[in-house]
């Protein structure tokens, strides 16, 4: 159980793993699967963020770590694109669900749902992008200075890591991802339904997303 007391004393074990190339749990392979995109639509207790249009024909789920190198590279490589070509067009609708596997990458995804809800997305792609600045053994300054640019106060700050009601709720989404869904590693997309592992870049996900415009 990750309580807040690790959370933060967490943070040097997490620059051990870091230092070795990454979290020891992501992007392991796994076999290709498909689950109900019914089941899998079903939001979280916290809720789901959600960019582009509810009506879009393609849905797509991505389950992350904020601490996980490949899903950084991921959202730095693969996702830009994505964005532009798919969810701003109307034909994807993304989904990103927190699945941290360590206790800095749950502060992280905590902090970002504790911003507003027009700057989760924008928080979010920061994180990735300045991974390397604060996934360190001293985190707590960096994610600060990072909160404050999304409007946050520091009491705010302080208030949402210690809110283990979220970290709770993270935590139940994680199990139901893992048990249902079968996700033991990140990233881990789904694409209406269909499951692909590791980091993928834009011309593997077009591959499966092109078909499925074409049918709607």
């Amino acid at each position: 159980m990750i309580t807040r007391r690790n959370l933060l004393l967490g943070a040097s074990v997490l620059a051990i793993v870091a230092a070795a190339g990454g979290n020891m749990l992501d992007a392991q392979p796994a076999a290709a699967q498909t689950v109900a995109a019914a089941d899998l639509l079903v939001p979280p207790s916290l809720g789901d963020r959600i960019l582009g249009k509810d009506d879009a024909p393609v849905t797509i789920v991505e389950y992350a770590s904020m601490t996980c190198p490949h899903c950084a590279a991921f959202h730095e490589t693969a996702y830009p694109e994505l964005k532009k070509r798919y969810i701003e067009t109307g034909k994807v609708r993304f989904i990103f669900r927190e699945f941290p596997l360590d206790p800095l990458a749950a502060g992280a995804s905590m902090l970002a749902r504790c911003a507003d809800k027009d700057k989760f997305y924008p928080l979010i792609e920061t994180l990735f992008q300045q991974q390397r600045q604060w996934a360190v053994e001293k985190p707590i300054p960096k994610l600060l200075a990072l909160a404050k640019q999304a409007g946050m106060s520091e009491q705010t700050f302080n208030a949402c890591l210690s809110d283990q009601k979220m970290l709770d709720a993270m935590q139940e989404e994680q199990k139901r991802a893992t048990d249902k869904f079968g996700v033991n590693s990140t990233p881990t997309v789904f694409i209406n339904g269909k499951k692909v592992v590791g980091g993928t870049s834009i011309e593997e996900l077009a591959k499966i997303i092109d078909p499925l415009l074409t049918k709607s």
